[in-house]
């Protein structure tokens, strides 16, 4: 049974702080007191405004930079995905949580985070052997606060995670140790707790009347619970008696006790509840992008302001060097001086080799970071778009879902616009080309709005769209980069307007040969743009400042529109008075050739009706990605085998042939370009694909060198993937 008493526990403990601190700082007050507040929304399980309260009281506690604070933040948001049965989210969190708790002297943080780590493994069934280890770092941190509730509540943590795995030799130490305590001075929730474990240890002995005695009990304390939060306790009460009936053949009892199990499940976790809760768990994660933006932002301006001041060192330098010719010059006839001068040359000449080795160093770093930077958020970023396609593929029924639409979409747009931040001197220097897709430019932009308008509802905005009817159903050219423009463009509009109204216009402006040139305007009734401002806000990094409330971003959003914009062959314009609102507008030519759009569609084809059932080996150490790769191969006529580690994969190609290998390039006991070597060297010629996240320019040389075939960058298309696959086999088979 599920225990929850470090959240009662956390709502006492910041409610006494609220009143007896005695710290002369308002705002960590305030901070407490949305603590509390937050805690008291979860016990009620309004946890939509539970979170609300915690990302609030997160955002203060990192400007202060109180690392208990923060802690406290994160460990409720933590609880709330936990709650919710989300426990990846929740793991997040608490490990987040843990790291700013290691950082004080908190030790009843630390206990809180450790128990609620255990719970996460152990009653999502994870990892118990792993929940028990979280749940004795717990016990240690209770002994040494010497709390007494604390002890007796972890000691009940670990004897209920050793009965879950049947281990109930050593769960009853625990469960034993607790009982006098509970018995004497316990809560509820932990007289509920001990009553249902004694009945599972009781039914594990076969002691059938002393079991039923314990259930019926804990069945007897849970109807006196007055909170929905703790109904889950009485819920797994009913499911555990349930199995009791039925392991000794009391079928009837055993149907009557699962029924109310599921019943009180229905209302706690009702479909409405989930949705607050996702929507307001996506607005503290849009938060937690800002705020890494924010900080790879201004690592990158201290590198800039480094690389400003070693430019003036080699300036200087110059001028030295300049003014040492000088004397050179006008004491050629005195040996002694020109030598003296000769050696302040030489000085002057090491230093400037030590400040240009350090600013070699400084873009070698700047290099590496870009590219590290680049890899670890495609990484997470294929498992979201892998997972959402997995979803649709399982759950066809909510193929029309505009959540999960609007997931994919943002998944792909995030994907871009990580390029783009990343890889802003590529857009500059002209090396990103656009792509031909065929699109339906009405269906593109409802994504835009459906994606953006929790910041309409945010801001009490209405978001509209007028469309053209004359502009085709299908159009062919780049939409993701058309959407990215929007999707600064709108997001932008919403922030600066409040009870206004942002529209999106496309109109039909002319049509040459098969060309259809669109004019597309975005407008809001917001607070404008001073006109001294407008010749600058489509600078890098540069933001306005408002006086009315608080716009973060990056300062990239309409540079990168410009630019994009000017990719299309167009230019954006703007007009604006403050007060009074601001229109962007540009026009794009787009393609409707029909001939164009049949041989782009066949170009996308991939014959996969083949008899054969193509095995594919697939060399990946990171879980998700392995889930990913596994379903899109499973779903399309592929017979797939998962290996972690690049010496596994070499041992099976001894025994086993397969038609293609997918190779990850980074994995920890040997990467994938050593890999495919020792593959080439035992004689083996399968091709090879490399599946990473890495830049392709970066790794081409070094992959082809290693005897692999061709890469594919994560995420990816999977129709991209089976054309390579089957180009490659095709290519073989013909050799």
């Amino acid at each position: 049974m599920k225990l929850l008493k470090n959240i009662i526990f956390l709502l006492i403990l910041v409610f006494f702080q609220v009143l007896f601190s005695q710290e002369p700082v308002r705002s960590k007050q305030q901070i407490e007191k949305m603590l509390f507040n937050a805690g008291d929304e979860l016990y009620n399980l309004n946890c939509d405004k539970s979170l609300n309260h915690a990302k609030i009281a997160l955002n203060d506690a990192h400007i202060l930079k109180d690392n208990v604070l923060i802690a406290k933040a994160l460990n409720v948001i933590g609880l709330n995905f936990e709650e919710f049965s989300d426990p990846k989210k929740a793991i997040s969190y608490f490990d987040k949580a843990l790291i700013h708790a290691k950082l004080t002297t908190n030790d009843s943080i630390k206990d809180w985070i450790y128990n609620n780590l255990g719970n996460v493994y152990t009653y999502r069934k994870i990892d118990f052997k792993k929940g028990i280890q979280y749940y004795k770092e717990g016990l240690n941190y209770s002994r040494k606060i010497k709390d007494s509730t604390e002890i007796t509540y972890t000691q009940l943590n670990i004897s209920g995670a050793y009965f879950a795995i049947n281990d109930f030799k050593n769960g009853i130490e625990y469960l034993d140790a607790s009982k006098k305590y509970v018995e004497k001075n316990g809560e509820l929730e932990s007289k509920i707790t001990l009553a249902t474990q004694y009945g599972s240890y009781y039914d594990y002995l076969n002691e059938n009347k002393k079991s039923e005695f314990y259930f019926l009990k804990a069945v007897s304390l849970g109807k006196k619970i007055k909170s929905e939060l703790l109904d889950t306790n009485l819920s797994e009460v009913y499911h555990d008696f349930s199995n009791h009936y039925k392991k000794v053949g009391n079928f009837k009892q055993a149907f009557y006790y699962l029924d109310l199990h599921n019943k009180m499940q229905e209302k706690i976790y009702n479909e409405e509840r989930l949705k607050k809760v996702k929507i307001a768990g996506n607005q503290i994660e849009l938060d937690e992008y800002r705020r890494q933006i924010d900080k790879i932002e201004s690592e990158k301006h201290e590198q800039l302001v480094n690389l400003k001041e070693s430019k003036l060192i080699v300036l200087l330098f110059i001028i030295i060097f300049l003014i040492l010719l000088l004397l050179v010059y006008s004491l050629y006839k005195n040996k002694s001086f020109r030598e003296e001068s000769n050696q302040e040359l030489k000085l002057a000449n090491i230093e400037l080799k030590i400040a240009k080795d350090k600013a070699e160093v400084a873009s070698q770093l700047k290099t590496q970071f870009v590219s590290t930077i680049s890899h670890e958020l495609r990484t997470p970023l294929y498992g979201v778009v892998g997972i959402t396609n997995i979803i649709l593929d399982e759950h066809r029924e909510l193929a029309n879902s505009p959540h999960l639409n609007s997931l994919k979409f943002s998944a792909r747009y995030l994907l871009s616009l990580v390029n783009d931040l990343l890889q802003i001197n590529k857009i500059e220097e002209n090396k990103i080309t656009l792509e031909n897709m065929i699109f339906n430019l009405n269906d593109e932009i409802k994504t835009i709005i459906d994606s953006l308008q929790f910041i309409a509802i945010k801001n009490s905005n209405k978001l509209t769209n007028d469309i053209d009817t004359k502009i085709p159903e299908c159009l062919i050219g780049d939409k993701l980069r058309l959407s990215q423009i929007f999707m600064n463009l709108v997001s932008n509009a919403l922030k600066f307007t409040k009870e206004g109204e942002v529209k999106i216009s496309a109109k039909l402006e002319k049509i040459e040969g098969t060309k259809q040139f669109i004019k597309f305007e975005v407008i809001d009734n917001g607070i404008g743009i001073a006109e001294q401002d407008q010749v600058k806000i489509f600078e890098k990094f540069v933001q306005i400042e408002r006086k009315e409330g608080d716009y973060q971003g990056t300062g990239l959003g309409l540079s990168i529109v410009q630019r994009l914009v000017e990719l299309f062959g167009s230019e954006v314009h703007l007009e604006s008075k403050e007060g009074e609102g601001t229109k962007f507008s540009f026009t794009i030519g787009f393609d409707a050739d029909e001939s164009k759009k049949k041989e782009i569609i066949n170009s996308i084809e991939v014959d996969l009706s083949s008899n054969f059932i193509y095995k594919i080996l697939v060399v990946e150490d990171n879980k998700i990605n392995q889930v990913v790769t596994k379903k899109i191969l499973e779903n399309n006529n592929f017979k797939c085998k998962i290996l972690e580690d690049g010496y596994a994969a070499i041992n099976l190609l001894e025994t086993e042939t397969f038609d293609i290998i997918l190779m990850d390039i980074n994995m920890p006991v040997i990467n994938g370009f050593e890999t495919s070597k020792l593959i080439r060297k035992k004689g083996i010629t399968i091709p090879i694909i490399a599946l990473t996240a890495f830049d392709k320019q970066e790794i081409m040389e070094e992959a082809l060198s290693a005897g692999m075939n061709d890469i594919i960058i994560k995420p990816f298309e999977p129709v991209k993937l089976f054309q390579i696959i089957t180009n490659l086999i095709h290519t073989k088979n013909a050799d």
